[in-house]
């Protein structure tokens, strides 16, 4: 049978909000640090698909096999793919997957496979599409297709509340692995391509940063981004990121007052330059400044230590010694996003089966 549903049909959308939404209708997931993946199942044929549409089967044949391996002939899922490391969620290990030779991404899928993270159900075992369902019927859809499994510890059912207060708690115990919350009403359909039934909430996170160097603009004399560090509890500056949000007006007087600090080596442990898949941020030439200027910037992802993306300059902060300025500042969860799906209070599929 072909499935009612077909790969180029877009996923649900989340909108970005201030403040998580509350109220009987809304209920609470977990945003996972990883890759948006729906699967599609159609007897032996599974098509694992990226939210803008693109093919992820040949990066992560981990996944691939893991979910050919359950029961049911025919499936659609919405979900998230996450790798592992230690225990905590990398999702650096997810960029390095995209790699064009498949030789390289089946030794990565060896040495640190990945999972997949269920959250919703669009198309059930018997083929019946669920689209047109409310969240809450999907959801115990979904949560009765994952109990009939069985033991799969590579597929995992992520937990949904109704409980506010509760999935606000989980970005202070786990936040080192999420990035926010999702929420969804409950009773709506899935709205694939649209952003009105589903929320995403990332709380404002801000940290004092070491000026450790600079970079130029592009064909230009003048300063086009600040080179950010942090101190680590061996007394070593490690590059962070960058932050190129700087006023034009303000460049010209900034370069001077830049170029009087300019002393090697700037980051005495891990330096800016190097090849990165984390970040944009261009690797060319960069000036080495005396560890002396301190800046508040707000950001919104680290992975490995590092800001994932540029973040926002809010203020410098002459009152802040450079010292003070350690990564105990960035969240630390360890293990604690898998404690939350290996232990939450819902039916879940692990290496045990049955319920949480």
């Amino acid at each position: 049978m072909a499935l009612p549903l077909d790969p180029s049909n877009p996923p649900m959308e989340a909108r970005p909000v201030h403040d998580l939404p509350e109220g009987e209708r809304w209920r609470y997931e977990p945003k996972w640090d990883g890759f948006r993946c729906l699967a599609f199942r159609d007897g032996d044929s599974l098509e694992l698909r990226s939210k803008s549409g693109q093919s992820l089967s040949r990066y992560f044949p981990d996944i691939v096999a893991a979910l050919t391996r359950l029961e049911a002939p025919h499936f659609v899922l919405d979900g998230e793919i996450i790798i592992p490391i230690e225990r905590r969620l990398s999702f650096e290990a997810l960029q390095l997957r995209l790699h064009p030779a498949a030789s390289r991404v089946k030794k990565l899928a060896a040495v640190h496979p990945a999972r997949y993270v269920a959250f919703d159900l669009l198309v059930t075992a018997d083929g019946r599409r669920l689209t047109d369902q409310p969240f809450t019927e999907r959801r115990r859809a979904l949560e009765a297709f994952l109990a009939g499994e069985g033991s799969h510890p590579a597929v995992r059912l992520s937990p949904s509340i109704a409980d506010r207060a509760a999935a606000l708690d989980w970005l202070d115990r786990f936040g080192g692995d999420i990035d926010g919350i999702i929420a969804k009403r409950a009773d709506l359909p899935y709205l694939g391509g649209s952003r009105d039934g589903m929320q995403k909430y990332k709380p404002v996170q801000t940290a004092d940063c070491v000026v450790g160097g600079f970079r130029y603009g592009k064909n230009t004399p003048v300063v086009g981004s600040l080179l950010l560090g942090l101190y680590d509890a061996a007394g070593l500056l490690h590059h962070v990121g960058f932050t190129a949000t700087l006023p034009a007006k303000e460049k010209p007087a900034l370069t001077r007052r830049l170029e009087q600090l300019i002393e090697p080596p700037g980051f005495t442990g891990r330096s800016p330059g190097g090849p990165s898949r984390w970040s944009t941020e261009r690797t060319g030439e960069w000036q080495p400044l005396r560890p002396e200027l301190v800046v508040e910037v707000r950001y919104d992802q680290v992975t490995d230590g590092r800001f994932r993306h540029g973040t926002t300059l809010l203020r410098w902060r002459p009152d802040k010694a450079p010292r003070q300025c350690g990564f105990d500042q960035l969240p630390a969860a360890a293990g604690a996003a898998l404690d939350l799906l290996e232990r939450s209070g819902c039916v879940r599929v692990a290496a045990t089966g049955g319920k949480a």
